[in-house]
């Protein structure tokens, strides 16, 4: 740790603390391992404005809020969305060949212009639009950088080649990532597929686990009570797989289910749901990221119902399945490539099942109302899981690894 002291290491992210997990997981194991890291981010939305207050406050790194906000910086933050707006009609009615970089994220000129205020040993861009900040700044000083995929970015909105914003993410990527000294991400299979476009660049794997969560207790046998289903998102909405649990409910008779949906839902998104449902649906407010395992320790069964609408989307392991591993619910999940092959290395926490498929989530859910103790089981390992092979704790050394080997090149 005495070697890391004077080591700095700066991260950036187009979004909040609040909303990146993963962003504070690897600030808080470099602060941890010695070195001086600072986060420079951006404002996303109010909730997580709130979020970010008592976050921050209760860390050992520094975070530097660029490019202005609703509350503090307003000024700043107008002529910022100005700038974005512009520069993605001009981008798209170009064909996405100028302004790519202010076109892809509305903050990306202020993190640019901060990072290269900020002289450290090494530069960590936490998503597509934080690359050319990263890029940029270590550039200058002479110093490595690298980048962390969590999704397969160029794909995040649309497989379709000529989509103006895939156009514009796959024109950054192509420009950017050759630049970095390394690349880690999210899931096995985000992995291999930028390999594939990347030869050069072999990226790392390092899973979106959590830390062990000793909060937690051991999951109960819910023996007789009705079944409490949970699922999280920042954004509640319609396009989530929702639709398939609340087709999957309608199929069983007197269903003994609750459905608890925890994120940001509009009131129209509310209607819709209860309207199609059976009406036993249970709505929260968004919470900070750290405090969801602990929340849904209280519910049997946590939902990965991913619809694979891209590719990304079926490439991605998602917070999702290792937020209910922390908290001890039994999964399931949709067949997404990432998500079945997850599942079928570890299938005691729970079931796949084929996306879009009612019929047979419905019978799984029934099985699982039936045979509690086979239920409890599939509890028990995912509880298990998240405190050994599946912790923060053993995921986070292949980080700091990483971190480590790109300094000693230098």
């Amino acid at each position: 740790m005495e070697l890391n002291r004077c080591k700095k290491v700066i991260l950036i992210s187009t979004g909040q603390p609040s909303s990146n997990p993963r962003l504070v997981k690897e600030a808080d194991a470099l602060a941890t391992a010695g070195y001086m890291a600072t986060v420079l981010y951006a404002h996303w939305n109010d909730w997580g404005g709130r979020f970010d207050k008592e976050l921050i406050a209760s860390k050992q790194w520094r975070a530097v809020l660029v490019g202005g906000d609703n509350e503090k910086n307003k000024a700043a933050y107008f002529f910022s969305r100005l700038m974005h707006n512009i520069a993605r009609s001009v981008n798209k009615l170009l064909g996405g060949k100028y302004f790519a970089e202010r076109a892809a994220a509305r903050s990306i000129y202020f993190l640019m212009k901060e990072a290269c205020k900020h002289e450290a040993d090494l530069y960590i861009a936490h998503n597509l639009g934080a690359l050319p900040a990263a890029v940029t700044a270590a550039k200058i000083f002479g110093k490595p950088c690298g980048f962390d995929a969590e999704d397969f970015h160029r794909n995040e909105v649309s497989d379709d080649p000529n989509n103006p914003f895939v156009k514009l993410t796959t024109r950054l990527e192509k420009k950017y990532i050759p630049q970095v000294d390394y690349l880690t991400a999210s899931s096995p299979e985000i992995a291999d597929a930028y390999q594939k476009i990347f030869p050069g660049i072999k990226p790392i794997t390092i899973l979106n686990v959590f830390p062990k969560e000793n909060s937690i207790a051991e999951p109960r046998l819910n023996s007789g009570g009705r079944l409490k289903l949970f699922w999280f998102s920042q954004t509640i909405g319609t396009n989530r797989g929702l639709t398939d649990i609340i087709g999957a409910l309608k199929l069983i008779k007197s269903s003994p289910f609750e459905l608890h949906l925890l994120g940001n839902c509009s009131e129209q998104i509310k209607h819709e749901l209860l309207e199609d449902s059976t009406g036993n649906i249970h709505f929260y407010e968004p919470m900070p990221p750290d405090k969801i395992a602990e929340f849904a320790a209280q519910f049997d069964i946590g939902l990965a119902l991913e619809p694979g609408f891209n590719i990304n989307n079926n490439l991605a392991l998602s917070n999702k399945i290792f937020t209910y591993l922390q908290a001890g619910l039994c999964v399931i999940a949709s067949d997404t490539e990432a998500q079945r092959n997850f599942m079928n290395k570890y299938p005691d926490i729970g079931k796949v099942y084929r996306k879009g498929d009612t019929a047979v989530l419905s019978t799984i859910l029934a099985e699982y109302d039936d045979q509690r103790e086979k239920l409890q089981a599939a509890r028990l390992s995912a509880w298990s899981l998240a405190r050994g092979e599946m912790s923060w704790e053993a995921e986070q050394e292949k980080f700091l690894a990483v971190v480590a080997n790109t300094l000693n090149k230098q």
